[in-house]
Formats: structure tokens, C-alpha cells, sequence
């Protein structure tokens, strides 16, 4: 099949960083299911927070949980889009659980802390980078586990500086690809619990990474013809995330099939899809925003027919503009209808 036309027109530098880090994976990933982190670390530049403002974003690390590295990168901005300082408005919360199909990558991976300023200083919004332990060395739920409990952190930990700008009646769940996932499991576990302070209102699946053990028409037709995905690595992740002796059919993975939870009884935020038409994912991410609705959820559908796995990696790509208004917009309508 030939690629298509599109994919040519990228800029040089996006597929650059889109080669390198196909190839960091795929020398990464060894024959026995583990992965080379002392080979990946010569490709995953890692960031230090910086109290000096980043374009208007400061951020810090804060651990949770020393013993099992749970730890998340705080990200505040110092001004808001209108000029206005941080300390006269009440910012929005966005806890955001990275990619990386859940065996790469965390919070000062170079590409996450870059978008991460980039979401802080667009939306005017607060955002809690999560860093969850990594398979295969920790395998499913233990990254559900480490996403709920940043939620319990910050619901019950007082943070300096942090309460004084922050609207806890206004938290989202955020994240892309392996996060999307984390993002609907989290909310899975948030449902069973009554929370003090922070209420979650929102959230923003971007490009999630679902599955099952059917191949859908997209993964078929784009697997090795787009960027980065290949059925092939999408299986080796599974494979490393799944419980010992699991098949893609396990609920973690295909969250409507026949081993899942029922959603028509949980207490679900609005939930906006992003999805990509160049995106071998695309049909389970689709089948996710049907399965919402019929479970009386609500939920909307963003798709850019020209995008492949990961584009909002790339400030370039004419998309990521689109993408900035569409969250922005969501999280405005979100906390506006809370307030009502």
C-alpha cells in the first residue's frame, strides 16, 4: 500500500523525531519482553523544573511516594492569557498522564515537559504531570493505582502556594495514547470514591491506546504505512502492560468488550475523543466515544482526517493549533456549567 501523499509534507524535523523515536523503541524492546532503560536513557533527554518561568510557567517536582518513584511535575503558570496575575484568578486543574505505551517514557521526558509548558501557558490552567511506575518491570494496575493516587495526593495534601490559585471544583483527567487509557481507568476508580475537595468535571482523551484481539479495519489498512504505530509494537505493549496470561480482550485494554465494566451506573465527567485519520487506533477510539453514549455518558468527537499517532507532539503541525482551541473550549464549557 502506498503512504499517503500527506505524510510527505511533514515538516523535516517532525520526521526526524518521529524516526529516532521509532527506532529508541523498537532497539529498546528486548526478545524477552523487558526493555533496555540504560539504551532508551541515551534517547529520552531528560528536564529539570525551573522556578524561572518557562513563557510564563514555573514548575516543580513533588513526590508522593518515594518507594515506588510516584512522583508528579506541577506546572503553574505566572500570568494568565489575559495578562492577569495567577494569584487574582482561579485556575483549572489537569492532571496529565503521559504516553508512551505504558513502558516509556514520564513527566521530564523532553517532548511531555514541552507540551506540558505549552498546555499550562495555552490554557491558563494548572497542570499535574503524573509519573506512574512502568511496565513490564510493573505490570496492570499498577499504573491505575499510581494515577488514583495523585488524586488522593493532592485532594489531601496541602501544598505551598498551590490552594491559593487553584479551583478544585474544576479537575480534569488528561492524556494521550497509553494516558488516554489512564485516563478512563482512573475515572474508573475515582467513581468508588467520595473526595473532600477536588470534584472531577472533565475528561481529555487524546489518541487513546485501546484494543482487543479482533484487528479492526484501521489497524489493518494504516499499520506500517503511517508514522511511528505498527501493529507489531502496539502487541509487544500489550504484551508488557496485560497481566501474566491476559489476551487483548482483558477490560484494561478493550474497556467495551465482553469482560468490562458496566458504565450506566458510574458517575462519568463529559469526555472529549481526539482522534486521528491517519491513526491505525482510530476504530477503538471511535468505538470508545460510541460506547460512552450508549452508556448514557456524555461525550464528543474530534477528528482531524490529516493526523497520525502523536501529532500533538508537534507545535508545527497546523493541527496542534486546532487541537489547543478544541481543549480549551471544552474546559471553559466544562467549568462554566459547574458554576451554573
Amino acid at each position: 500500500m502506498a503512504q499517503s501523499p500527506r505524510l510527505l509534507d511533514l515538516p523535516w524535523k517532525v520526521n526526524l523525531s518521529i524516526s529516532t523515536l521509532s527506532f529508541a523503541v523498537d532497539i529498546t524492546r528486548r526478545s524477552n519482553g523487558t526493555v533496555n532503560r540504560f539504551l532508551m536513557s541515551l534517547f529520552d533527554f531528560k528536564t529539570s523544573p525551573s522556578k524561572k518561568p518557562v513563557n510564563g510557567v514555573k514548575s516543580t517536582d513533588i513526590t508522593i511516594d518515594k518507594a515506588r518513584n510516584l512522583w508528579f511535575r506541577l506546572y503553574t503558570p505566572t500570568t494568565t492569557t489575559g495578562g492577569a496575575s495567577r494569584n487574582d484568578v482561579s485556575m483549572p486543574v489537569i492532571f496529565f498522564f503521559h504516553g508512551g505505551g505504558f513502558a516509556y517514557m514520564s513527566p521530564d521526558s523532553k517532548p511531555y515537559d514541552d507540551f506540558c509548558y505549552r498546555l499550562a501557558c495555552e490554557l491558563s490552567a494548572i497542570i499535574i504531570s503524573v509519573n506512574y511506575r512502568l511496565a513490564p518491570e510493573h505490570r496492570c494496575p499498577a499504573q491505575y493505582e499510581d494515577g488514583f493516587d495523585a488524586l488522593k495526593f493532592i485532594d489531601n495534601e496541602q501544598i505551598e502556594g498551590f490552594s491559593n490559585c487553584v479551583n478544585l471544583k474544576h479537575c480534569f483527567l488528561a492524556g494521550d495514547s497509553a494516558g488516554g487509557n489512564l485516563v478512563h481507568h482512573v475515572t474508573l476508580k475515582a467513581s468508588e470514591r467520595e473526595f473532600r475537595n477536588i470534584k472531577l468535571i472533565g475528561n481529555i482523551l487524546i489518541q487513546p491506546f485501546f484494543g482487543g484481539e479482533e484487528r479492526t479495519e484501521s489497524e489493518t489498512r494504516l499499520s506500517g504505512q503511517v508514522p511511528f504505530f505498527t501493529i507489531e509494537r502496539a502487541d509487544w505493549m500489550w504484551r508488557a502492560f496485560l497481566p501474566e496470561g491476559s489476551d487483548r480482550d482483558h477490560p484494561a485494554a478493550n474497556v467495551f468488550g465482553f469482560n468490562s465494566v458496566d458504565l450506566s451506573g458510574r458517575e462519568f465527567p463529559a469526555t472529549i475523543v481526539f482522534i486521528g485519520g491517519l491513526d491505525p487506533l482510530q476504530d477503538w477510539q471511535r468505538r470508545y466515544y460510541e460506547g460512552l453514549k450508549k452508556s448514557g455518558k456524555k461525550a464528543y468527537l474530534v477528528e482531524y482526517p490529516n493526523t497520525f499517532h502523536s501529532f500533538y507532539a508537534y507545535p508545527d503541525l497546523p493541527e496542534f493549533s486546532l487541537f489547543i482551541k478544541e481543549v480549551m473550549e471544552f474546559v471553559q464549557k466544562q467549568s462554566a456549567a459547574t458554576n451554573k
